[in-house]
């Protein structure tokens, strides 16, 4: 068995630091992640019919989401702070199960990853929908927060790849 990769966030001393990517090269990096908001089938119709009493929900959500992902570096200790060239936060509402799917792209110019913004902008997008519905349902939650897919740098391309997962209706189109 191979020997466990070096978490690179860890010195030799086993102390925390923020990784030195300075002689690391700027290349286009980016990175798309998932996440879902379960949700009664009555909440779900609230949200579709824009009867929410807090107001449009998918909107406040993206937006959050989007700010969320300009901010992780603030949020996730140890994070570079990075100069986002894009960020799109997406929607799909599901009927089976009910809820609504979430999907974010973050893309940069840099010279490290941009999968934290991803995942950071979906979490708090999905959040963002809990908060504006939680009059009507307390009982949401969420599944599936991760990383879909991820390009550049030198590890190159990631895709998820589960094959006993069913696919996401999040990772295959995209709403409002």
């Amino acid at each position: 068995m191979p020997p466990p990769p070096k978490l690179s966030h860890l010195n030799a001393r086993g102390e925390a630091h923020m990784v030195d990517v300075s002689d690391k090269a700027v290349t286009s990096r980016t990175a798309i992640a998932e996440g879902f908001v379960a949700m009664s089938p009555a909440t779900l119709a609230l949200v579709e019919t824009g009867e929410a009493k807090k107001g449009d929900v998918l909107a406040t959500a993206r937006i959050a989401g989007i700010m969320a992902a300009k901010k992780t570096s603030e949020l996730i200790p140890l994070c570079h702070p990075l100069a986002i060239t894009k960020v799109t936060v997406d929607f799909m509402p599901s009927q089976d199960p009910p809820g609504i799917c979430v999907t974010a792209e973050v893309k940069v110019g840099g010279q490290t990853g941009v999968e934290m913004e991803a995942l950071t902008a979906v979490s708090v997008a999905c959040l963002t929908i809990y908060d504006m519905l939680k009059a009507a349902d307390k009982a949401m939650r969420f599944d599936g927060i991760r990383l879909i897919e991820k390009s550049g740098g030198r590890s190159g391309i990631y895709r998820a790849g589960d094959a006993t997962a069913k696919p996401s209706p999040a990772s295959t189109a995209k709403v409002r």
